[in-house]
Parts: structure tokens; C-alpha cells; sequence
């Protein structure tokens, strides 16, 4: 389960109303981060280069910093401290918010063509077939 803050503004106040989501879709995703740009007026500066600067040279540097020292990581996390992995958490949100702003802005079903991909992948990496030697 997940837990999505989002701000309402009431009176020149800012509350913070918290909602639990079990499952959000990409263009639920999309849908909030357009309303909170044009809220905000910031959609003359989410132009597809704006936005993929931001999530590389900012965003997904910042993911890197989380694991640069750390050696190998096992799956899991196991001996990480839970602030560790809600930095990691917030961190991957912000890369998955600028990725989908980006297509958005670009004009790209991200869930479409992402189904498609794997579908391609699935061809052009087929698994390895079972001989009956094997069985």
C-alpha cells in the first residue's frame, strides 16, 4: 500500500490531505502531476528537454548517490535502516514522476508502449528451451 500526499490549497493555507492507494494507474499518475503543473503555472517549463535534464542530471543522480557506496545490494534491502529506504522510495518516485511528465508532455502512452516493448523483448529474447534430456 502506498501513500500519496496531496496538497489542497484552502484559504492561502497548504493542508496536506493524505489518501491511502492500493493501485494507481500511469494515466491517474499523469492526470495529478498535469493538474499540479498547471496549478502551479510551471507547464511553460516542462518541455521535453526541460524535463529529461531534470530527471537525469538531477533526479536519477540523486538515486545513484543512495547506492554509490554501498557495494553490491541484495534484493530486499535487508540490512538498510527504513529512513534508507524511504529516501531510496522518494527518490524512485521522483524518477517515475519525471518519466511519465515526460511522455505526457511528448505525447506518449507510456503503459502502451511499454506492454508492447515487453512483448518484443519476449520475441527477440526467447526463454531457453527444455530438452528432454533435461527432464
Amino acid at each position: 500500500m502506498v501513500e500519496l500526499g496531496e496538497e489542497i490549497v484552502v484559504e492561502e493555507e497548504i493542508v496536506v490531505e493524505e489518501e491511502k492507494v492500493k493501485d494507481i494507474g500511469l494515466k491517474d499518475l499523469s492526470k495529478k502531476l498535469d493538474e499540479f503543473a498547471k496549478a502551479r503555472d510551471w507547464e511553460k517549463y516542462h518541455s521535453p528537454r526541460n524535463l529529461l535534464l531534470a530527471m537525469v542530471g538531477g533526479e536519477v543522480g540523486e538515486l545513484s548517490e543512495i547506492f554509490q557506496w554501498r557495494g553490491e545490494v541484495h534484493k530486499g534491502l535487508p540490512n538498510w535502516e527504513e529512513s534508507d529506504k524511504e529516501h531510496l522510495g522518494e527518490e524512485l518516485s521522483d524518477v517515475l514522476l519525471y518519466l511519465i511528465r515526460l511522455a505526457d508532455v511528448c505525447g506518449i502512452d507510456l503503459a502502451d508502449v511499454a506492454i508492447k516493448k515487453i512483448v518484443k523483448n519476449a520475441i527477440k529474447y526467447p526463454p531457453p528451451e527444455v530438452t528432454k534430456d533435461l527432464l
